[in-house]
């Protein structure tokens, strides 16, 4: 959930991120994407906390390449370019993001049966969408997701706190959001609030229909691996999970090959058309 190093949105074949705005209930967010096959679903990927497009860095554009799918990014009011948020945030801030705005951004993009890759916050977005909105979803793909509040995360959340107040994470934040202060308040103070404690999604599982892949890692200091087995064990689809060592938070920045062919086998294992082929693999 904190900032990662400068973006890089180059591909193999020298396409880049197209960034534009889109606006959604009088609130204009910043979007970016790479053209791909319009035979198979695309990608919309979701960020963290804490993230917004740049944040994303390379992993778009790799998938991108790897795939030849559409890959669609866009940062959430408050992130990135986006519009400011309203504070403070509300406990079921995600489950407005999940089921009024991302329908929302989703249709004005043009985008039917996505499969959403949600980081963190975004997975838990994803899942909420999935279970909740009662819109066709062709799978998931949830990196770090969170289902309910564990100690470690809040413990977490603490010590980005001070990293923020005392350290050089607002500067380093402040080269990606255009109102630093609206991004990390609007994610810390909510978290640390005391109803949010309470906070849990584990009931919209059951009804999630799409097949998932969960990847964590061992060394994440804001979840562990319980919050795979409580989604692995109460989803109304099959999940697929993969558990990385030596990696944190960011198991697509950390450990960045292992991550795409774990998505990549995932998806070949879906049989959708225009299935990703070996010669697809990144080198």
């Amino acid at each position: 959930m904190t900032a990662s190093p400068s973006p890089d949105n180059a591909v193999a074949s020298g396409q880049r991120l197209q960034t534009r705005t889109v606006e959604v209930a009088g609130q204009r967010l910043e979007v970016a994407e790479l053209s791909g096959s319009a035979d198979q679903a695309p990608l919309v990927l979701l960020h963290e906390g804490l993230g917004c497009v740049a944040l994303w860095r390379g992993f778009p554009a790799r998938l991108a390449d790897a795939t030849g799918r559409r890959v669609v990014v866009y940062s959430r009011a408050g992130y990135g370019a986006s519009d400011p948020a309203a504070r403070p945030r509300q406990v079921d801030y995600m489950h407005r993001e999940a089921l009024q705005v991302l329908p929302a951004v989703l249709d004005a993009l043009e985008v039917q049966r996505p499969i959403l890759v949600g980081h963190s916050d975004g997975g838990s977005i994803a899942l909420i969408y999935a279970g909740g909105s009662g819109r066709p979803v062709a799978g998931l793909v949830l990196l770090a997701p969170h289902v309910f509040v564990e100690q470690r995360t809040l413990a977490g959340i603490r010590a980005a706190r001070q990293a923020y107040l005392h350290g050089d994470l607002a500067p380093r934040l402040a080269r990606y959001h255009t109102d630093v202060d609206n991004a990390f308040w609007g994610w810390n103070d909510v978290w640390l609030s005391p109803p949010f404690a309470d906070w849990n999604i584990e009931s919209y599982l059951p009804a999630v229909s799409a097949p998932a892949l969960v990847i964590q890692g061992f060394d994440d200091p804001y979840g562990s691996s319980a919050q795979v087995d409580a989604i692995a064990g109460a989803s109304g689809a099959p999940v697929q999970t993969c558990l990385l060592h030596n990696c944190g938070h960011s198991p697509h920045l950390e450990q960045a090959d292992d991550t795409t062919e774990a998505v990549l086998s995932w998806l070949d294992q879906l049989g959708e058309s225009a299935a990703i082929g070996p010669g697809h693999r990144p080198r």
